[in-house]
């Protein structure tokens, strides 16, 4: 479980200290490289709760088996690229192949915990979240080891033995699950307007022009059409009916949002800037990032057994916005000591906001659906990403300069502000309580 779901993770951060060396293999501008982060993460914002629903109804082993065999093949492509366009389709297949893991992780942990009657698998939960959290971050310092040994394919290359791992660990240990009967099959017209809406809309925010006006519109077009067919359908991909009523769940769909925004907005911008703004190189830069992963690791490791989740969410937000401050302070000539203490500091809410959030699911969802509800988390992590994403492509339109870093920070400083002042009313998070094992009321 562990190992299938960390190749979104790894796939999604080592591609931070390659952009630069793409960039100059193919003669493309950071604007081009930068849908190398984008397509992967579109294709995960949709696969996700797209698989995950697929893993509700079908069980997790079919899917998690189909996911890892796609990585492996998409890894090959990526290491085998002749343009930076095939590059970008291998990472398309990325982020469906690795949607798979992480659902039918959830599902498994909710499946075991009513099979055994333990009321909180925080442990399992934690070994999850610290792996994922901890390979986000260690994956800029493996990429510049893999690109100072064998170049920038290496961090596709190593996709093989990893997808390799995880079909022979599947195939002997996950076990067999009879599908689930559901009302109307699997729900292709919903998931198609689904796909629409978050493309459309992603399109938009990667290149936000007014010759692109269509495109909200076309999104706001199919918001509507989704909306209206999940209203009527028997089994809807995802039961908005029951879904708007669960305002603990939606804000904490918001709350990932947030998070990852300023998470994902310094992995690659920070990570960008040391290589162009500070002259590093990318196995440098790489290593500047280790104390980033060490700090997220520690503070995983000694708050995971406790839910806290408030708590852990105001401090995150509290720390991210002392992080963006010491931003505010770096120029080109910026001591290493310096470099790493910011690190150290931005690590710290990577160990409690993916956490929290999701401890905060496990409670707020329904148990028939959880696999889904887990892959609408991931869409929500992997939308702050797409926003990371557009933000570092506005504010280093002319390269990663230090001027562009520090409104880059502004603009972090901002979201984590947000984080804050929708968690420091929210009392329920102090209280959460175990969710009713029936499968079809309540939440989703």
């Amino acid at each position: 479980m562990i190992l299938g779901s960390v190749l979104n993770p790894i796939n999604s951060s080592m591609i931070a200290v390659a952009l630069v060396p793409i960039g100059v293999a193919f003669g493309a501008p950071p604007a081009e490289t930068a849908w190398l982060v984008s397509a992967l993460y579109l294709a995960t914002a949709v696969g996700q709760p797209v698989i995950g629903r697929l893993v509700d109804m079908y069980g997790p082993r079919r899917l998690y088996l189909t996911g890892t065999a796609l990585v492996g093949a998409a890894g090959l492509m990526g290491a085998l690229a002749p343009s930076l366009g095939v590059l970008i389709t291998a990472r398309v297949l990325l982020g469906l192949g690795t949607s798979a893991a992480y659902p039918a992780s959830m599902q498994l942990t909710r499946s075991e915990a009513e099979r055994t009657g333990q009321d909180s698998p925080a442990g399992v939960l934690t070994a999850l979240s610290v792996a994922n959290q901890t390979v986000a971050v260690v994956g800029p310092a493996l990429g510049g080891f893999l690109i100072g040994v064998g170049g920038w394919r290496a961090i596709f290359t190593v996709n093989v033995p990893l997808s390799a791992a995880c079909l022979v660990l599947g195939t002997l240990w996950l076990p067999r699950t009879r599908a689930t009967a559901h009302r109307g099959g699997v729900d292709l017209p919903g998931m198609a307007l689904f796909a629409a809406t978050l493309l459309s809309l992603m399109f938009f925010l990667m290149s936000p022009r007014l010759a692109h006006g269509w495109l909200p519109v076309l999104a706001a077009a199919a918001a509507a059409g989704f909306a209206l067919r999940e209203l009527r359908t028997a089994g809807p991909f995802i039961d908005l009916r029951v879904l708007g009523g669960n305002v603990p769940l939606l804000t904490t769909y918001l709350r990932q949002l947030l998070g990852y925004t300023t998470a994902y907005s310094f992995l690659y911008g920070f990570t960008q800037w040391l290589e162009e703004g500070r002259g590093l190189h990318a196995s440098a830069a790489g290593l500047v990032l280790l104390p980033l992963s060490a700090s997220a690791l520690t503070v995983s490791a000694l708050t995971g057994r406790r839910e806290a989740v408030r708590g852990k969410l105001l401090v995150g937000g509290l720390v991210q916005i002392t992080g963006c401050a010491g931003l505010l302070l770096l120029d080109s000539g910026s001591p290493v000591w310096l470099l790493l203490a910011v690190g150290v500091l931005m690590g710290i809410p990577q160990g409690l906001i993916g956490l929290a959030n999701q401890n905060a699911l496990y409670r707020q969802s329904a148990p028939a659906r959880i696999a889904s509800a887990a892959g609408l988390l991931r869409t929500f992590m992997y939308l702050g990403a797409l926003g990371a994403s557009a933000a570092d492509a506005a504010f280093f339109a002319h390269g990663a300069d230090t001027a562009g870093l520090h409104e880059l920070a502004l603009f972090m400083a901002a979201g984590s502000a947000l984080l804050v002042l929708f968690t420091l009313p929210d009392r329920s998070l102090s209280t959460l309580t175990p969710t009713s094992p029936t499968p079809t009321s309540g939440k989703a």
